[in-house]
């Protein structure tokens, strides 16, 4: 694991701390989660715009339609069965 280090506002600071409380976690655990979840939303709009310039062909596109159809068979009722 790689170190990382930056400066906040003392504000931006002790509101992390207030939540770290809260939750029982350490400052850096927020942080880590925080740039995980910014990271994954920058990919998204990179991977949106690829779906822009590239759209599904033909073949990619036939396999919405089976995903439509659903289950084969319903299993709603086996939710109640003895294991």
């Amino acid at each position: 694991m790689t170190m990382l280090s930056f400066r906040v506002d003392e504000a931006v600071a002790t509101e992390l701390q207030a939540w770290a409380d809260r939750l029982a976690v350490d400052r850096s655990e927020i942080l880590r989660d925080a740039v995980r979840r910014h990271l994954l939303r920058l990919a998204s709009e990179v991977e949106s715009e690829i779906w822009e310039r590239l759209p599904l062909d033909q073949g990619e596109l036939s396999l919405a339609a089976i995903a439509d159809w659903g289950p084969a068979e319903d299993w709603s009722d086996w939710s109640d069965a003895q294991r």
